[in-house]
């Protein structure tokens, strides 16, 4: 196995003696938000001083307000504490090579820098953020490898690496958008390990692996296997075959195992909603939905951020189903959960203007879904990078209301704003590339420039 440890270390190696000139021997700062368990906050405070190990390769970013919402989603999590930290580097430190890989990056403008394994930073200062006792600064610094007490952290870090280090390494790459490189590091674990519990679990996550990449076979076969080999070495009501049964869509060990009202079988029934809703079978999916929404309603507190997920699952099967007035309401429902719980300018505040703006859309209600979309946009380029996906969508969806209400002109701008941020972030062969053609072939069609909108059908395909 560590060949691959060191291939990814020494790609940032060489990344690192490329790139290091750059910084001109100046420190600079990176973050990165994160959520910890409240038991490991409290073992933190009492560190302030001393040293601080990452024991993996460790994910940061040169942009702040990134990290923050990355830290600020954490802090919706019961028992977590969020975290952003704050990270001085000195790029004379050699102990511990790092690297830009902003173009690899799976989130546009985020200005990632990825570290080596075993990065070790003194911990300066622990500070409370925005007098939320969930919401912490930690000021780090880089340290290095002539510190006495590093030398001795580095010797029980290696002492204590174990086998879950590489599920770490694989949880990192997914994040990170390397999905090549994931799925490389789990199928040599499957080939290395003899325990059919584990060969289960590495299954289990190539099947998470491919529903990220959108390849929905793939993902059922490897869930498929993970659920075999379970079948044959588990007890038949085992809580890991849940998993496998609620990835591929059953749940019928959940039901005899779990109390009626419990969180996981909320879970389970949303995941096969999705599938449901994912295939076009809307009333199977709101039936699952349905469900998960009686028992996050009765367990959980009215304005918790589950129960407006819930909501904007039911009210996207009504949208799809042409109920535009239930899937309104729903979405209503959702956005008032988050209005109370999330800052005025929080993404998931855009995607509720977002999708009430296309339900008004539908009902022709065009001056309701133009102010409710102009709502998403202004967070979306407040709190955004200028070529993010989202900002995509926002301008996509506005032009169609433009295009419907006959202003073409402003349509077509505001699509080829999407267009731009698509060609940029998205493989040719992506959908959505296709529907924005398929948008701007729509309105040169309207504008009579026949010769146009053939190009653009064309580039649809």
């Amino acid at each position: 196995m560590g060949f691959f440890i060191h291939d990814l270390h020494q790609q940032i190696q060489q990344l690192y003696q490329q790139q290091v000139n750059h910084y001109h021997g100046k420190p600079f700062l990176v973050y990165r938000g994160q959520g910890l368990k409240k038991s490991n906050f409290e073992k933190l405070q009492k560190t302030k001083g001393g040293l601080m190990s990452f024991n993996n390769f460790l994910s940061t970013s040169k942009d702040e307000e990134v990290s923050l919402k990355f830290a600020k989603f954490a802090s919706m999590i019961p028992d977590m504490v969020a975290i952003l930290f704050v990270m001085s580097i000195d790029p004379c430190i050699k102990s511990t090579p790092f690297a830009s890989i902003k173009e690899m990056s799976a989130i546009e403008g985020e200005k990632e820098i990825l570290f080596s394994m075993h990065a070790v930073f003194r911990v300066n200062a622990i500070k409370q953020m925005d007098n939320n006792d969930q919401l912490y600064q930690v000021e780090l610094q880089l340290t290095s490898d002539d510190d006495q007490q590093l030398r001795i952290l580095t010797d029980r870090i290696r002492e204590e690496a174990s086998g879950t280090e590489w599920q770490r390494l694989a949880k990192l790459l997914l994040e990170i958008g390397q999905f090549n490189k994931a799925e490389e590091l789990y199928n040599v674990l499957l080939e290395e390990t003899s325990d059919e519990g584990e060969k289960a679990g590495y299954y289990n996550h190539l099947g998470y692996l491919k529903i990220d990449q959108g390849d929905y076979k793939k993902a059922i076969w490897y869930n498929e296997q993970a659920l075999d080999i379970q079948q044959k070495t588990l007890p038949p009501n085992h809580s890991d075959l849940a998993t496998s049964h609620s990835n591929i869509g059953a749940l019928g060990i959940y039901q005899e195992t779990l109390p009626s009202n419990h969180p996981d079988l909320a879970t389970s029934y949303s995941n096969i909603g999705l599938a449901y809703s994912e295939m076009g079978e809307y009333s199977k999916a709101l039936s699952y939905y349905e469900k998960a929404f009686e028992i996050l309603k009765n367990t959980l507190p009215s304005n918790h951020p589950y129960l407006a997920t819930s909501y904007n699952n039911i009210g996207n099967v009504h949208k799809n189903m042409g109920k535009h007035s239930k899937a309104l309401s729903f979405y209503e429902k959702a956005l008032e959960i988050k209005q109370k719980t999330l800052p005025s300018n929080h993404p998931l505040l855009a995607t509720s203007y977002n999708n009430i703006c296309s339900v008004y859309d539908f009902m022709g209600e065009y001056s309701k879904a133009r102010s409710s979309h102009e709502k998403a946009l202004e967070i979306r380029q407040k709190t955004l990078s200028s070529n993010h996906p989202d900002l995509a969508t926002s301008y996509d969806t506005i032009g169609l209301v433009y295009n419907h209400v006959g202003k073409y002109s402003k349509a077509l701008s505001y699509y080829e704003k999407a267009l731009e941020i698509r060609e940029k972030s998205l493989p040719s062969d992506h959908p959505a590339l296709a529907t924005t053609y398929n948008n701007i072939g729509s309105v040169y069609d309207s504008m009579g420039k026949y010769s146009k909108t053939l190009s653009y059908y064309d580039k649809a395909g």
